[in-house]
């Protein structure tokens, strides 16, 4: 924060391992500063809590704080948002509602981003546009892919807390089909040493009658329920019951997902764990084992129901990364089951199939240049080949998305004559026969490799003339090759240096260049 440029930071840490206390305290720091700090979170429940948390922490320091949700009634709001103008409100907990317009600040210095992997790219791309040149500090137990590759990639700063609290333990982790028995016995052991109990019900409309049948397994529990469509006053009492222990079981919706805090809840049970995010479901399991006491959490989904391959490989991480740390590890498996997104747009995971990660970095390096107002310079590392030759994979040959994008990995690292066979046999070897396609791929792939050396870094075809652009043309080497072809070769050395080369019936392009490629070769190496 007090580096001369503004600090873009995300903190990833572990559910539960002080990320918000880290918060707070840069929050303490600017507004001891002099500034202000405006904290934005995704849910009501949490906005409230992290209020109650600023006002009780801070209570002994002359620090005024607002709170923007509908937790706050309609004049609390306008009064903080005339207090922000001011510069009388020193801190704004808040909702979506802090980026409306009315929202100003009188001298902003910090944002504060909870629970970042909540936020849509919209959302956070309007906050730096509305906060340009003030710090940013996110949070997050499980960033989204584009945020987690951005972060590693050198485009944000990151911080990671490794180190949970001392008394805190592993969470024990069960997923299974659901089990009405287990489910009743898991909750009634909770109970019994005088614990409290989440259940995950994502559907409002029928939540009811899920709280009645869990009733029924439970005779003489206290079982309250708590969703999003609730008014202000109900969710508020509902949450407070909770806090003060006068609710055993809350069967609740995904609601409960960000920051919330209840240190006797040890026990968590999720329905139809299977149609959730891998992320979500890491954040939820969270919510429990936040003190000393064994927590257990069951991730359920519905009896012989089958599982979509990218939900068993979710439940299976889940499953899998029990112990501290495991945040950002759930993070790193979600980048590469979802992919990871788009930097400059709005898409915030996926894969790059279309173009590979080393061209989507270059195009993006491109793009930027140009934003820049600089000049884009042409990669001479690398040979650009835009000619009429069909040279792709087809689906039909390798049928499996992540074999193909292996077999085009595999095509694009040759760099010679054997590795182009030892490709070519392997492709045979586990596919069949290779399609003139995919041998149009590897001889252009080989091309590609001999034009760089060659000192040509672009190649295309204009119906029946190929054009090779070189930086390296020589007229008195380039002599014998002329004589040789005669007039269907021209040499341009001006602006653009290039040779063109007229393509005579019934030959191909492919060969054409080969033929012009052996010579040049023949023409550089030492007499």
């Amino acid at each position: 924060m007090e580096k001369p440029h503004p600090m873009d930071r995300l903190l990833c840490g572990d559910v539960g391992v002080g990320k918000t206390e880290v918060a707070l305290r840069a929050a303490f720091k600017c507004i001891m500063g002099g500034k202000q700090v405006a904290v934005l979170v995704p849910t009501t429940i949490l906005a409230w809590q992290h209020y109650t948390t600023i006002l009780s922490r801070m209570e002994a320091f002359p620090v005024k704080a607002g709170l923007l949700s509908r937790f706050a009634s309609a004049r609390q709001q306008k009064e903080t948002i005339k207090g922000l103008a001011a510069g009388t409100v020193d801190v704004v907990v808040g909702t979506h509602r802090m980026l409306q317009k009315d929202v100003k600040f009188h001298d902003l210095g910090l944002v504060i981003i909870d629970e970042e992997q909540r936020f849509g790219v919209k959302h956070k791309e309007k906050l730096k546009e509305n906060f340009i040149g003030v710090d940013m500090l996110t949070l997050s137990a499980t960033p989204i892919p584009r945020t987690l590759n951005m972060a590693m990639s050198g485009l944000r700063d990151m911080s990671t807390i490794e180190e949970p609290p001392f008394e805190r333990r592993p969470i024990e982790t069960y997923v299974m089909e659901y089990d009405a028995g287990v489910v009743a016995e898991a909750l009634r052991r909770e109970l019994d040493r005088g614990g409290q109990a989440y259940y995950i019900h994502n559907r409002i409309d029928t939540i009811d009658q899920c709280a009645a049948k869990l009733a029924e397994l439970l005779p003489g529990a206290r079982i309250a329920t708590a969703h999003g469509r609730m008014d202000e006053a109900t969710l508020s009492g509902v949450w407070q019951k909770l806090l003060d222990g006068e609710i055993d079981v809350l069967v609740c919706t995904t609601l409960i997902e960000t920051g919330v805090d209840v240190r006797n809840c040890n026990t968590l049970i999720i329905e139809d764990a299977d149609r959730m995010g891998l992320a979500q479901l890491y954040q939820i399991r969270g919510r429990v084992g936040r003190s000393g006491r064994k927590a257990y959490a069951y991730f359920t989904f519905r009896r012989d129901k089958v599982l979509t391959d990218i939900a068993a490989k979710r439940l299976s991480a889940i499953r899998e990364f029990t112990s501290f740390g495991s945040g950002f590890r759930i993070a790193m498996r979600d980048l590469q089951i979802r992919g990871a997104g788009n930097l400059l747009g709005q898409s915030q995971h996926g894969h790059m199939e279309a173009v590979g990660y080393e061209m989507y970095v270059k195009l993006l390096n491109q793009a930027i240049a140009a934003e820049k107002g600089e000049a884009v310079q042409a990669d001479k590392s690398d040979c650009l080949i835009d000619i009429t030759v069909d040279a792709y994979i087809p689906e039909k040959y390798i049928p499996d998305a992540a074999g193909r994008i292996e077999a085009y990995k595999r095509i694009a690292a040759i760099d010679d004559r054997p590795g182009a066979d030892d490709v070519l046999d392997e492709l045979a070897d586990r596919y069949g026969p290779v399609p003139k396609s995919v041998q149009g791929l590897i001889d252009i792939s080989l091309v590609r490799v001999v034009a760089a050396k060659l000192g040509i870094y672009e190649i295309t075809q204009n119906r029946d003339t190929l054009i090779l652009y070189s930086d390296k043309l020589d007229l008195a080497t380039l002599k014998p090759l002329l004589k040789d072809m005669g007039r269907r070769l021209l040499v341009n050395a001006s602006g653009k240096p290039y040779l063109s080369v007229r393509i005579l019936p019934g030959e191909k392009p492919l060969d054409v260049m080969n033929a012009v490629f052996d010579k040049m070769a023949e023409l550089e190496r030492p007499q």
